[in-house]
């Protein structure tokens, strides 16, 4: 090698050096600056979550310095708008919720876990890719369309089948499964596509059937993504107002059959804060009921992530 080339590559790798060394120090600052920026996105988001928590609680609380714990839990008498003497009692509406949702997701789970099972080991491939898509458009739908369509074709045909109106916990509950399957049936296609291949090679050669196999072994192995899935939908369910607003009623009593008018804790709300003003014990006892459906939400998020915790496979 000539002393003119070596002189040149001696003049070059400085000048290479300092150019990395710059190019090392400008990724450095992008990478300190998104970093910031995610950090301090992670924290607004947090702040709001607080905040809606922190103000919820304290005007939902604001109920007990004029009703007590338990006519708010325990008393079946809903009259705020009486002159004399008015009740807050809104048991009716904690016990409608819970069947609502009970209700719904007992008419879900066969129908989403069915059809999760025929997408994730039955269906051909080009089936699934149709098939999946047309699952998640559900999502999509807004939920007035579907309590739309219960008012005009789901109350009239209960109604024609048992000569009552035709509104009450039953259309409510139809309608939530069909809102609800999509979620459901989704994450518990991922669990069971995402278990390994072995579990299901190991069934079979040990004589099991394909049907044996899927319900001895693929699906309690997928458990924990399924029971994730069915929270997601109670969750989904317990949080759904204008759907069930147009098809369940709205009186405030305690339901004597599926097919009777009752209200939950949501569309209560809805129906009766137009009619209140700020701070007033009708107007804090509808954020009490935001703050119970808060509550459980969270109650729900704990649950998931306790489930998420524990391994997949026993």
């Amino acid at each position: 090698m000539s002393s003119s080339l070596v002189e040149e590559m001696n003049v070059q790798a400085p000048a290479a050096k300092v150019v990395t060394s710059r190019w090392t120090r400008m990724q450095n600052r992008k990478d300190q600056g998104m970093r910031w920026i995610f950090v301090g996105s992670a924290t607004l988001v947090a702040v709001i979550i607080f905040s809606i928590i922190l103000f919820v609680g304290y005007q939902g609380t604001q109920t007990f310095r004029d009703i007590s714990f338990a006519e708010f839990f325990f008393s079946t008498d809903w009259s705020p708008s009486a002159e004399k003497s008015p009740s807050f009692g809104a048991l009716p509406f904690l016990y409608s919720t819970l069947l609502l949702t009970a209700l719904s997701i007992a008419l879900a789970i066969p129908l989403a876990l069915s059809g999760a099972v025929f997408m994730a080991k039955i269906a051909p491939r080009w089936m699934r890719e149709i098939l999946r898509p047309a699952a998640d458009l559900f999502v999509g739908i807004p939920s007035v369309v579907y309590g739309f369509i219960g008012m005009t074709v789901i109350v009239p045909a209960i109604s024609d089948i048992f000569g009552k109106l035709g509104y009450g916990i039953l259309p409510a509950a139809i309608i939530l499964a069909v809102m609800i399957l999509p979620t459901i049936m989704s994450i518990s296609e991922d669990s069971l596509r995402s278990l390994p291949g072995r579990l299901e090679e190991a069934s079979l050669a040990l004589g099991a059937t394909r049907w044996q196999t899927i319900w001895k072994v693929l699906l309690p192995a997928a458990r924990p993504g399924i029971i994730t899935a069915v929270i997601l939908g109670m969750g989904r369910a317990m949080g759904e107002t204008m759907a069930v607003f147009m098809v369940i009623g709205n009186s405030p009593k305690i339901p004597h059959s599926l097919i009777d008018s009752t209200t939950v804790l949501t569309t209560a709300i809805v129906k009766d804060m137009p009619n209140t003003f700020y701070g007033t014990p009708w107007n804090n006892t509808l954020y009490l009921m935001a703050l119970v459906l808060l509550l459980v939400s969270l109650a729900l998020i704990m649950t998931i992530r306790i489930v998420a915790k524990r391994s997949e496979l026993k």
